[in-house]
């Protein structure tokens, strides 16, 4: 059986869930695993996930409602325990700055551009695996 990795996507926008699904595809990058996801529309759904285990990176939309993501992202930093990498969307590229306040590993701009979302994905997926090798 090939390994996979699990990704959760926080958004409350089910077609920005779909962008990221589309952008990854099946394999962001050859030399990751296969993914699999776990979407959430709330942040109470998110903490849920985490707590049950097994979340490799987690994607949050900061442009979600009512809770963005990037409120998300420094909660789970500050509350769960070896918090997996995150990558946050972000609306425009003047919003980085709030993306490193929020303690995200990466972040891209949204709407979803499929390579740029791709490769930080596969980015964070290789760190996770040389962190826990």
């Amino acid at each position: 059986m090939q390994p996979t990795a699990t990704v959760l996507v926080y958004s409350d926008d089910s077609n920005t869930r779909a962008q990221v699904r589309l952008a990854s595809g099946r394999r962001p990058a050859p030399d990751v695993p296969v993914v699999e996801f776990v979407e959430c529309a709330t942040p109470g759904a998110v903490i849920r996930e985490l707590e049950k285990g097994g979340i490799d990176v987690c994607v949050l939309d900061g442009e979600a409602v009512p809770m963005g993501g990037m409120g998300v992202c420094r909660q789970i930093k500050d509350e769960v325990f070896n918090c997996p990498p995150v990558l946050l969307l972000i609306g425009r590229p003047q919003d980085a700055w709030l993306a490193t306040w929020s303690r995200a590993d990466a972040a891209v701009t949204l709407p979803v551009e499929p390579v740029e979302f791709a490769g930080a994905l596969a980015s964070l997926l290789r760190r996770k695996r040389l962190a826990t090798a």
